[in-house]
């Protein structure tokens, strides 16, 4: 008579004598010498696909972006063919990347990408500071969310040119006045990535948490700022972008004597009514801010794909 669960049959045997005959255990997470057991983690990882290889996989990453600039470069071109306006005015393509070039191989110009980097990256570090500090601050402590939390919307929202009058009274014409509008131009957008970040963080977590004996600073570097991160750093990227507006803004309105900055050098070549070298300046900016771009995007992916939140 078949015994239906294999564990009865195990013990009828043992209890008449009988020898039964061993199963082969399914190796699942065996190494190949098979004396140890590589874990549930293994039960985890999808089979390995044949992803190519380098060269295919960074071809197949850029074609799409050289075929978007070649469509814009063509339609640039189709503009200046159709004479809509002046060549002096708009210039083609091909005088343009050509002053590109010889603006590449000056020193002044280099000089000046790193001053503007150099302020980015300050005003930004600083943004990133204070926006971390007021929002943690606000969502610990529910009067201060209630006081200041649309507050912090608002100057999300405000145009960041609307800041330069007043950083002009305050500071005069200087570095300040330009850092004061690109500090407040970020810190709303980190502030508020880092609030939405804490307020999805599930409850059950803070619940292990609280069972671990998380308090305090413990419990927000441990658990609730890695949390959050996905969200923080969304606010991140939109806060770089508010402070790189900022910042061109700033160095267009704020000419700081002895600073030949990015945007400086467009305004005296808007000043000397050179079309070319003007939207040469501006390829120089769009290409920093797409670099940037794709390095945050490089952190925003390696999170999500150590979360468990994109396909490896």
């Amino acid at each position: 008579m078949p015994i239906k669960y294999p564990s009865a049959r195990a013990g009828l045997d043992g209890v008449s004598g009988e020898t039964a005959t061993p199963r082969t255990p399914a190796k699942v997470g065996v190494n190949p010498e098979g004396s140890e057991v590589s874990g549930l983690d293994a039960l985890e990882l999808g089979p390995q696909t044949d992803r190519g290889t380098l060269g295919r996989r960074i071809w197949r990453n850029t074609w799409p972006k050289l075929m978007a600039i070649a469509i814009v470069v063509l339609l640039w071109q189709i503009v200046v063919w159709s004479k809509w306006k002046p060549d002096y005015v708009l210039p083609g393509p091909g005088t343009v990347f050509g002053d590109l070039g010889d603006v590449l191989k000056t020193g002044d110009f280099w000089d000046g990408v790193l001053l503007t980097l150099r302020r980015a990256v300050t005003g930004f570090g600083l943004a990133v500071l204070i926006g971390t500090v007021v929002g943690a601050a606000v969502s610990r402590f529910a009067p201060l969310r209630a006081a200041i939390g649309s507050l912090i919307t608002g100057l999300q929202t405000m145009p960041s040119i609307m800041w330069f009058p007043l950083a002009i009274l305050l500071f005069q014409i200087s570095e300040s006045a330009i850092m004061f509008v690109v500090i407040i131009g970020a810190a709303p957008s980190v502030a508020n990535g880092l609030i939405s970040g804490i307020d999805y963080v599930p409850r059950t977590w803070l619940r292990v948490g609280q069972v671990l004996g998380m308090k305090g600073f413990a419990k927000y570097r441990h658990l609730i700022l890695p949390a959050s991160l996905p969200s923080f750093i969304s606010g991140l990227k939109q806060g770089w972008a508010f402070s790189w507006r900022s910042l061109m803004a700033g160095e267009l309105l704020v000419i700081v004597p002895g600073a030949l900055s990015i945007g400086v050098r467009m305004q005296q070549a808007r000043d000397l009514s050179d079309s070319s070298l003007v939207i040469c300046y501006i390829i120089v900016v769009l290409v920093i801010g797409i670099f940037i771009d794709v390095l945050f995007n490089a952190a925003d992916n390696a999170l999500r794909k150590r979360w468990g939140l994109t396909g490896s």
